[in-house]
C-alpha cells in the first residue's frame, strides 16, 4: 500500500480514536451482552474512508482487497454483512465526524462559502423507482447541467473554496435549494460561524423573503442576476467561483464515485454519502496538517 495513504489513515484513526473518547454519547449504543468487537468504531471509520478514497464501490470486493493488503493495519475485517450493517448504524457519527474534523483545519473559520446542489441518481428504470426501498425519498427532478430528468436525490453543499465541507443535506431532486441551504444554516453550530461571511450561489439562490433571511443571520449573498434584474455586486467573482464548487463536485463523482454509490435503502443512500463527504474531509484535514500545496487533491492517496 501507499506510504502516504498508510500516513493518513494512522493519523485520522488516532484522531477518531480520540474524539469518539470524548464524546461516547456519538456512538450507536451497543448491547451490554454479546459477541465482543474485534474491530474498534475508529477503525471502521477509518477502514471507510480508505475504500472512498481508494475508490471501491462493492463493499465485498473492497472487504477481498483490505483481507489482502491491509492485514498491517487491521488485523481484524468482518465480513461484507457486518461492515455494512455497522456503518449503516454509524451514519450519524459519521455526520458528526465531518464537522468536528473540518473544525480542525486551519481554514474552517474562513469567510467566503460556496453553496450549491448536484444530483445523486438513485436508478434509471421504471421498475427501480416504482420497487425501490428508497421510493417516497428518492424522486423525479431535472438537472440543468445535463438538460435531463433523472431519478434520486440532491446533495446540497455549503463549503469553503478549498472544498471543506461547512453544512451538507441530502433531499428528494425537487427540493428547493434555497429551503435545503436556510436547513443547513438552522444549526446552531454555524451561526456564529455564519455571521459576517459571504455566500456565493447560483441564480436559484434568490428572493426577497430569502436575501431577507441571510441578511438577518449576518450572511451576505452574492448570486448572479436574474433576467430582468440589474446587475448585482460582485459579478467578477461568478464565473471563478462557479468554477470552484463545480470542482469540488467533479472531486466527489470523479474521484469519489459518489454517484456510484450502489445503495437500495435510505439509510444506505445517507451513509455512503457521507462516507465520501467524510474521505474529502479526512484528505483536507491531512493535506491541511501536513501543509500539501493542494489541500483538496487526492492523487497522493487513491492508488
Amino acid at each position: 500500500m501507499d506510504a502516504d495513504l498508510d500516513t493518513l489513515a494512522t493519523a485520522l484513526y488516532a484522531r477518531v480514536d480520540d474524539l469518539f473518547k470524548d464524546a461516547p454519547d456519538r456512538l450507536p449504543a451497543r448491547p451490554r451482552t454479546g459477541f465482543p468487537v474485534h474491530l474498534t468504531d475508529a477503525e471502521l471509520v477509518t477502514l471507510s474512508v480508505m475504500q472512498a478514497l481508494l475508490g471501491f464501490t462493492s463493499e465485498a470486493r473492497w472487504l477481498r482487497f483490505a483481507t489482502t493488503h491491509l492485514r498491517h493495519l487491521f488485523p481484524y475485517l468482518p465480513l461484507q454483512p457486518g461492515y455494512n450493517k455497522r456503518l449503516r448504524k454509524l451514519s450519524a457519527t459519521i455526520g458528526w465526524l465531518i464537522r468536528v474534523l473540518g473544525r480542525d483545519t486551519s481554514i474552517w473559520s474562513d469567510d467566503v462559502w460556496v453553496v450549491d446542489s448536484t444530483p445523486v441518481e438513485c436508478g434509471r428504470s421504471r421498475e427501480t423507482a416504482k420497487r425501490s426501498d428508497l421510493a417516497g425519498f428518492a424522486e423525479y427532478g431535472y438537472c440543468a447541467s445535463h438538460s435531463r430528468f433523472f431519478w434520486g436525490l440532491r446533495l446540497h453543499l455549503l463549503a469553503t473554496v478549498h472544498g471543506l465541507p461547512i453544512g451538507f443535506a441530502l433531499t428528494g431532486a425537487k427540493a428547493d435549494e434555497r429551503h435545503a441551504l436556510q436547513g443547513i444554516l438552522a444549526d446552531p453550530a454555524l451561526a456564529d460561524l455564519a455571521v459576517g461571511n459571504t455566500v456565493i450561489g447560483d441564480k436559484n439562490y434568490f428572493g426577497a423573503d430569502f436575501e431577507d433571511h441571510l441578511t438577518r443571520a449576518g450572511i451576505e449573498l452574492l448570486r448572479p442576476a436574474r433576467k430582468g434584474e440589474p446587475d448585482r455586486p460582485g459579478s467578477q467573482f461568478f464565473k471563478p467561483l462557479r468554477q470552484v464548487i463545480e470542482s469540488i463536485f467533479d472531486t466527489l463523482k470523479g474521484q469519489l464515485n459518489l454517484e456510484d454509490h450502489g445503495a437500495r435503502s435510505t439509510s444506505g443512500v445517507i451513509v455512503r454519502i457521507w462516507q465520501r463527504l467524510l474521505a474529502m474531509t479526512a484528505a483536507i484535514w491531512h493535506n491541511d496538517r501536513i501543509g500539501a500545496p493542494v489541500l483538496r487533491s487526492l492523487t497522493a492517496y487513491d492508488h
